[in-house]
């Protein structure tokens, strides 16, 4: 496969259950390397869409291409090339590590030969090695989550799904987690499935929104985050004006007091208003020490997209 191919190319994506269609005309690719967010709320068509690409169900119209194979057509090849982590960790509680990682090894059908080099390179890349010997239902949650991993690229798979990896860990096995997939995305496609929108900022390049069975977003991050402009305006100054004095002043809506020297602005869309609030405040002698546009939250994108309404 030439390195600018995409390894995964879904068209026209489509699938019903009985009468109900839970995804329609999904399309996208997803390069040979990076993380890419498969981002929805709860029954959105996520897992349907994930399902999919594993080659669990066949869908009812459309495409979904591992590295040129059809999976409907060739889902015997296509699932030698993608590794998958589920939601519940598919694990073996009285099994040590080592005998879990050798049974999903020859799953795999990686060769006799291969076994034992496969199973302690996975192992060193995933942080368990010291763990060998221990039975996995005597591991933390962080370290079961790790093994997990480890049997989903035991066979350098060339994608990789993840369906919420970091469900249920703590704040520092999360952080791990985390590190261990940004390493993974280095040389393989990661799909992460997930409806945690810190998740997909934390690690994602790219973002594939599905909201009621239906594709309503598909690009890069920096594209996600400016769906909505920025309508805040922070201004510290020394010597504030009066909130009436503000509101008054055409292109701001509203101004709020947040702390002594601090205000917040609500703006419209008038141009170079910060410039022109610079400025004035120059004139006026307000004392200007910081102003700058408050970032929207990914919430509200993710309310936008999915036509809904948050209290700003």
């Amino acid at each position: 496969m030439q390195e600018n191919t995409p390894v995964v190319s879904v068209k026209n994506l489509s699938h019903k259950y009985g009468r109900d269609w839970a995804i329609q005309e999904i399309n996208f690719d997803i390069n040979q390397t990076g993380i890419v967010g498969l981002l929805g709320s709860n029954g959105a068509g996520k897992s349907t869409t994930m399902n999919i690409l594993c080659g669990i169900i066949a869908p009812t119209k459309g495409q979904a291409i591992i590295d040129q194979y059809d999976i409907k057509e060739n889902p015997i090849e296509c699932k030698k090339l993608m590794g998958f982590l589920p939601q519940k960790a598919p694990l073996y509680q009285d099994l040590t590590v080592d005998e879990y990682l050798y049974h999903c090894a020859q799953l795999r059908m990686i060769p006799k030969g291969n076994l034992k080099n496969a199973i302690e390179k996975v192992k060193a890349y995933c942080g368990v090695t010291e763990l060998s010997n221990r039975l996995i239902g005597n591991l933390s949650g962080g370290y079961q989550q790790r093994v997990g991993i480890a049997q989903a690229i035991i066979h350098k798979p060339k994608l990789v799904v993840l369906d919420e990896p970091t469900n249920g860990l703590d704040p520092v096995q999360i952080t791990e987690v985390r590190e261990l997939i940004k390493e993974i995305a280095k040389e393989s496609a990661v799909l992460l499935s997930t409806h945690i929108l810190s998740e997909v900022q934390a690690t994602c390049e790219k973002i594939i929104m599905i909201e009621k069975g239906k594709m309503v977003f598909n690009g890069l991050l920096p594209a996600f985050n400016d769906l909505i402009k920025p309508n805040k305006l922070i201004m510290k100054l020394d010597e504030p004006p009066g909130i009436g004095e503000l509101q008054s002043i055409e292109g701001v809506k509203d101004a709020l007091l947040i702390e002594d020297n601090l205000i917040k602005l609500t703006i419209n869309e008038r141009e170079n208003l910060d410039r022109y609030l610079i400025e004035l405040s120059i004139k006026q002698h307000w004392g200007l020490r910081e102003i700058y546009k408050e970032k929207v939250s990914l919430d509200m994108i993710f309310a936008k997209l999915s036509n809904r309404t948050l209290k700003n």
